[in-house]
């Protein structure tokens, strides 16, 4: 809870239709989802469910056809200053280096230049990228762009971090690298995080809580709490007991939504 009482995020009867070709789709129903502070919450579920519609609603992008989406009690009518989204496509701005890519949130803040030179330092460090400042993102590997996109949104310092499967279009050994070292910065920073994911594994490894949603019109089906200890290292935690039996009860759910 906030200081004021309120959960970070509150979700309460949502529903989102989408309208084409004078046919309705209805994308989510009956959706009641509360993200508290500080929280990492993921969101699986068979694709077409509406979990990225559930992003576009918190962030603002998308008015709800019923329900309410509320940030610390206040609801969402416009795309609202505390959130930060990082995407499976990073939006980095290619004329631009690495530098300055990170350093675009610190200007919209009015940061001084010293102030922002240091603050780039210090998040260049933390994601790993010493060095690479001056370069530009044609000259970077996937996982190396995924570090600047997460070093931007750092920059920016949200309340809530909205991430769309931000891991997904990466190789098996970078997307474990990169999931590793997201959650060690996560640690430390402590904001509540909205995770859409295909990967169970995944979802389990970083999450205090994992929801699974139905086909669609998605609704939300289940809720598993992970209970394992923080904090936890992202991959070798993949082999412990608890860890498999939530990630088979898990399965199960997902594969009767196939």
């Amino acid at each position: 809870m906030t200081e004021g009482g309120y959960s970070k995020l509150e979700i309460s009867n949502l529903k989102v239709e989408y309208y084409a070709k004078n046919q309705r789709t209805v994308a989510l129903e009956n959706v009641d989802l509360k993200v508290e502070d500080g929280e990492f919450v993921s969101v699986i579920g068979p694709s077409g469910c509406g979990k990225s519609t559930l992003l576009k609603v918190v962030s603002g992008l998308l008015t709800p056809a019923a329900g309410t989406a509320r940030i610390d009690g206040k609801e969402i009518k416009e795309i609202p200053g505390q959130v930060g989204m990082v995407f499976q496509n990073d939006a980095l701005l290619p004329w631009k280096s690495v530098a300055d890519n990170i350093r675009l949130p610190l200007v919209i803040k009015g940061m001084s230049k010293q102030e922002q030179d240091a603050e780039v330092k210090r998040l260049l460090q933390m994601v790993g990228l010493e060095g690479f400042g001056h370069y530009h993102p044609k000259q970077l590997s996937g996982g190396m762009k995924k570090r600047v996109a997460l070093a931007r949104t750092f920059a920016y310092d949200p309340d809530i971090y909205l991430m769309d499967e931000p891991f997904g279009p990466l190789d098996a050994q970078t997307r474990v690298k990169i999931g590793e070292e997201f959650l060690h910065i996560w640690e430390h920073v402590g904001k509540s995080v909205l995770f859409i994911t295909h990967d169970i594994e995944e979802a389990i490894a970083l999450s205090d809580r994992v929801i699974v949603m139905s086909s669609r019109p998605g609704r939300i089906k289940a809720e598993f709490k992970v209970n394992l200890e923080r904090p936890r290292p992202f991959y070798d935690i993949r082999f412990d007991p608890v860890f498999k039996e939530l990630q088979k009860e898990i399965w199960t759910q997902m594969s009767s939504e196939e």
